[in-house]
């Protein structure tokens, strides 16, 4: 146990000394009483530093309040986070879609959690608006190649290929994602992504497709499937390599179907565009030329008799 003389209230020197040269100096202590001449009162203030950091807390607890409090699904501050990127990570993320491979998870080294928007609903106008201006130009060179075709510009391209390629990045998507959810269910293991993760993933996928529609104006077969199998294999590939870590937990049968439906409805998507956008008009059938129709004999004019030379 402490001395009393340790507990006592002791003086500084150095303090006595300079109440010593200014014997006309006034101290005060730490909670602003005066103390009498000749001596100093030291003083802990407790309570001080301790509310001052209370402050700090609450403000800091008010600023994350702050933070976390997002706008209603109505407002438009609501969908604003969703286009919140930059020119850099929108390119980033095309390379990713545009060069897949096994190992490489999407969503979690490109878009880190943060799915946006932006990117998908620029690439789908982008495609379809492509889709149909390919459509027409194609038309209009086989018009050049055979007089014979008969082209007309088609302007309702533009609102099919919207529609089809609108509907597919959404309605796919919402699909898969409720599917997942299911599964998730029947097995804890399943840990699906987000709806708007799915949207994403889907929507730059089908950015390989745009080099590919143009390359399509080449009026070689062979050479226009080979452009669109090698697009297709790339944005499935795309596609399989950012399934396939939430659906191998999974059963087998399972895993199989769902990455099978997901590549035949991507297929199918590039087939129907080749197919519709990309084939000419048939050929106008022409007019049959005139036929000589033969009169009955009775309705023949009678022979004129020859003049007789005299």
């Amino acid at each position: 146990m402490a001395a009393a003389d340790e507990l006592a209230f002791h003086e500084f020197e150095e303090a006595s000394n300079l109440l010593a040269e200014t014997p006309d100096a006034v101290t005060t202590s730490g909670s602003g009483q005066l103390t009498p001449q000749g001596h100093v009162a030291v003083a802990v203030d407790s309570g001080g530093s301790y509310g001052a950091e209370e402050e700090v807390e609450e403000s800091d607890k008010t600023a994350l309040l702050q933070e976390k409090q997002q706008p209603g699904f109505w407002t438009f501050g609501y969908y604003q986070s969703f286009f919140d990127v930059d020119t850099c990570q929108v390119l980033d993320r095309i390379r990713g879609s545009l060069l897949p491979r096994p190992g490489h998870n999407f969503v979690r080294h490109r878009l880190r959690n943060r799915p946006d928007l932006y990117g998908p609903f620029w690439i789908c106008a982008t495609l379809a608006f492509v889709l149909a201006v390919t459509g027409n130009l194609t038309l209009v060179l086989a018009q050049r190649r055979d007089p014979s075709i008969h082209y007309s510009p088609q302007f309702h391209k533009v609102t099919v290929a919207g529609i089809t390629i609108y509907c597919y990045v959404w309605l796919v998507p919402l699909a898969l994602w409720g599917f997942l959810q299911w599964r998730k269910r029947v097995r804890e293991r399943v840990g699906p992504y987000t709806f708007l993760e799915t949207v994403c993933v889907y929507g730059y996928s089908l950015f390989v497709f745009i080099p590919t529609v143009v390359l399509w104006l080449i009026p070689v077969p062979w050479l226009q499937w080979l452009f669109g199998a090698l697009a297709l294999a790339l944005s499935a590939a795309s596609l399989v390599f950012t399934l396939w870590p939430v659906v191998r937990e999974d059963t087998r049968l399972v895993a199989a179907v769902l990455l099978s439906t997901v590549v035949l409805l991507h297929a199918l998507l590039a087939t129907g565009c080749k197919f519709y956008f990309f084939q000419p008009l048939p050929l106008e059938p022409l007019a049959p030329p005139p036929q000589a129709t033969s009169l009955p004999l009775n309705l023949l004019p009678p022979p004129t008799p020859r003049s007789q030379v005299t």
